[in-house]
């Protein structure tokens, strides 16, 4: 009985041991719990790429793409090329993954080159180049259309050169003191003129009021300064404030070119504010 069961297990042993070497042969048994080495250098599995605009000014920004057998290492460097995307050379200290293309760029493609590395040596590889480099564009400035009335070109203007159809536009007011109580003295009103193609208007006319009257002194016309700011002192009077719950005084403003009706051609009129307080 001894010498059976050593048999039989003798024989399940040499039955074990085939389907074991049988599996392993397979790749079958225990798969993926060791990996094997290839001994190779990295190799790419999909190319580098650039994302970004080919344009002077512009920033493009390089993937390295995917790679095989672990590098563990990597050096980046831009080449600049023919338009083709040929006869490229190295640029020099360009070897981070992002690039600013200058003017020396502009004619060229470009394309971002990949060395990838592993314990087994490296291998390079690149991009597909971009498209032509463009210069860098330069803003026109605005021109208003004919007929508008307003001066050529987009910086300031006087008001002699300001034509119907366009008009004056009063269109910033600031003030000191912005809250007025009993005891202000004086306040300092700085009113922006422009016309209705957005110029800063220098050399207009303009006039202030408080309302109702007899609340602020009324000072005469100031013009405007060729960045289109006038400024004008108003003092209080005995008629300030009007009751004891007044809150606001209206200030009627009006910008105009000298020589023309206030009431006329390219003339403006608006009404500003100023709060009260009469706690202080």
């Amino acid at each position: 009985m001894k010498l059976a069961a050593k048999k039989r297990r003798a024989a399940l042993g040499i039955v074990l041991a085939a389907l074991i070497g049988g599996a392993l042969a397979a790749g079958g048994l225990f798969a993926g719990s060791s990996k094997a080495s290839t001994n190779a250098a990295p190799r790419p599995t999909t190319a580098p790429s650039i994302s970004g605009t080919a344009q002077e000014g512009q920033t493009l920004t390089g993937d390295k793409g995917r790679w095989s057998d672990d590098p563990n290492d990597y050096n980046f460097v831009w080449m600049r090329c023919n338009r083709h995307g040929r006869s490229c050379n190295n640029i020099a200290a360009a070897t981070e993954a992002s690039y600013r293309l200058t003017s020396a760029d502009v004619g060229s493609t470009l394309r971002f080159k990949v060395q990838a590395r592993n314990r087994h040596g490296s291998t390079d590889t690149s991009s597909a180049p971009t498209a032509v480099v463009a210069a860098a564009s330069t803003p026109t400035p605005p021109v208003p259309p004919t007929g508008t009335g307003c001066p050529a070109g987009n910086g300031n203007v006087q008001a002699a050169d300001v034509s119907l159809p366009a008009r004056l536009i009063i269109d910033q007011q600031q003030a000191n003191p912005s809250v007025v109580t009993r005891s202000t003295t004086q306040i300092v009103l700085r009113y922006h003129v422009t016309d209705t193609c957005g110029q800063s208007v220098g050399g207009a006319l303009v006039y202030v009021t408080a309302t109702p009257f007899n609340q602020l002194s009324i000072p005469g016309e100031q013009p405007t300064g060729p960045d289109g700011w006038a400024q004008v002192t108003l003092q209080p009077l005995a008629g300030f404030p009007v009751s004891p719950k007044q809150q606001l005084i209206a200030l009627f403003v009006r910008a105009r070119k000298q020589g023309e009706n206030a009431l006329a051609g390219i003339s403006t009129r608006r009404l500003f504010s100023l709060r009260v307080s009469q706690t202080g």
